[in-house]
């Protein structure tokens, strides 16, 4: 009898211990797509080179840059996803730009207004007045739950520039919002209703 309780105590034991606790489990986006726009200043001060020539001399960035980014990615770790997509940025007059770009994602205290880390690198695949540029980034934000699968987001954008063959290295600092939308009802308070 005794060992027929202490078996019995034993499987309750590890069924509690391996059990898992759904609102203690972290939860996760699944699929996501991210559309946000983003202002920045250029930080860098470029000196202004008087043009005493008949050519055309390429003038520095503008101190204000505005882009559109449209991202899509899994989010297959609780604090973790990786997404692809596509930025555009203007800098100045001829200066449209298109990258292709990459996003890790880090996200802190996932589900209703998750801090969130965002590590950009995108490569120019438009021909404009330079070719072959890059930029590193960052982004720093939050998300704020909106329904059962839409946040809204609002942060903090760091970019650098290597504009192609150029002396012109911008690097600017601004603001982003956007939306998230994403196909897992229960990653927020609202699909629990």
């Amino acid at each position: 009898m005794m060992k027929k309780l202490l078996l019995l105590a034993t499987l309750c034991g590890s069924l509690l211990s391996f059990s898992q606790n759904t609102e203690a489990k972290k939860q996760k986006m699944d699929f996501y797509f991210n559309p946000s726009v983003n202002l920045g200043y250029n930080i860098f001060k470029e000196k202004e080179v008087p043009n005493n020539t008949q050519y055309i001399v390429p003038k520095a960035p503008n101190k204000i840059m505005y882009g559109i980014t449209a991202i899509g990615g899994y989010n297959f770790l609780p604090n973790f996803a990786l997404g692809t997509g596509f930025k555009y940025s203007f800098i100045q007059d001829n200066y449209h730009l298109v990258y292709v770009m990459i996003q890790p994602k880090i996200i802190f205290t996932p589900g209703d207004q998750p801090f969130y880390i965002d590590l950009n690198y995108g490569k120019q695949i438009n021909s404009s007045v330079v070719s072959d540029s890059e930029f590193w980034g960052a982004r720093l934000g939050m998300q704020v739950s909106y329904s059962k699968r839409l946040s809204q987001e609002g942060g903090i954008v760091f970019e650098g520039y290597k504009l192609g063959n150029t002396n012109k290295n911008p690097f600017f600092i601004g603001l982003s919002y956007g939306i998230t939308i994403f196909s897992n009802k229960n990653y927020t308070g609202y699909g629990e209703e």
